[in-house]
């Protein structure tokens, strides 16, 4: 059967592949395009099994929040490079995924992975990654998946471009407030929401590490427990958002702003593009000189 110009571009139009890709997809089909597009997406899925070992710490955090302000969901998608983040292919993934994700009840990211895509209810989210691997030639993966159920007041988010999201849960208070809690989480990454969240293990550790810097100091030891309660103090404000001085107006703490509102913070989460991941450094000029002497 002759490949048509018109058969070509159908393909390309229904998988968003290359041309030659499609070329070739037909003539091995021998023109059948259902055969195409099923050999296609078996070929995509192998190249993302490749492609799933290299470094992806780039990408977006999407967040979510339905209408009644009681269920949201926080998804971060990554890639290898800022470029592709910013591709419109791979943003309406991640819209897609965290569509998909808010109208669920999806855990994890396993469990949201064999869902059906929002508005492609023949293509799972782990087949629309994959297809979307083979598109662009890049490893693009669902990392981590932040879900708010069944809250008592209402959520509000803040994103800082779409590197950065924020959901707070707030009972009282209002819009406004809340989104100043989120942008102010966003900017001053509090641990916890109050001193009674920290882990008794972080602060003993912190104890330590102060005692000792006390008693190296020559401080007399009858006053040593004095300096250490209050290091502590100013650790406990520094890492928890009610302690620490709030962004839009450093002379009062954010529990005192939310007080004056008659407001509570129950929870928070910020996800932030990347964390943890180990970045692959590039060394060109050493990679240069290890080529030269293997020569």
């Amino acid at each position: 059967m002759a490949i048509t110009a018109a058969l070509v571009k159908e393909l390309r139009e229904r998988t968003g592949a290359g041309m030659m890709e499609c070329k070739k997809a037909l003539v091995e089909s021998n023109g059948d395009i259902e055969a195409a597009i099923e050999a296609m997406r078996k070929s995509g899925q192998a190249k993302a099994a490749k492609k799933s070992g290299r470094t992806a710490a780039e990408g977006v955090v999407m967040v979510a929040i339905a209408e009644d302000g009681k269920r949201g969901v926080q998804l971060e998608v990554n890639c290898e490079t800022d470029f592709v983040a910013k591709d419109s292919n791979f943003e309406a993934f991640a819209e897609a995924a965290v569509a998909t994700a808010l109208n669920s009840d999806a855990a994890d990211i396993e469990a949201l992975a064999a869902l059906p895509l929002a508005g492609d209810a023949e293509t799972t989210v782990e087949g629309a990654r994959a297809a979307l691997v083979a598109k662009i030639g890049e490893n693009i993966q669902l990392r981590r998946l932040v879900r708010f159920d069944d809250v008592e007041g209402a959520l509000y988010s803040y994103s800082h471009g779409a590197r950065i999201g924020v959901v707070v849960e707030l009972v009282g208070g209002d819009a406004t407030l809340g989104r100043d809690i989120a942008m102010h989480v966003a900017a001053s990454k509090p641990l916890c929401v109050s001193a009674e969240q920290v882990p008794a293990e972080t602060l003993e550790k912190e104890r330590e590490i102060f005692k000792a810097q006390a008693l190296e100091s020559g401080k007399p030891e009858a006053i040593v427990e004095k300096i250490i309660e209050g290091r502590v103090r100013k650790y406990l404000e520094e890492i928890t958002l009610l302690g620490q001085a709030f962004v839009k107006d450093p002379d009062q703490s954010v529990e005192k702003l939310l007080k004056q509102a008659g407001a509570q913070v129950r929870r928070f989460s910020r996800v932030e593009v990347g964390e943890g991941i180990e970045k692959k450094t590039e060394n060109f000029a050493e990679e240069v000189m290890a080529q030269v002497r293997g020569s």
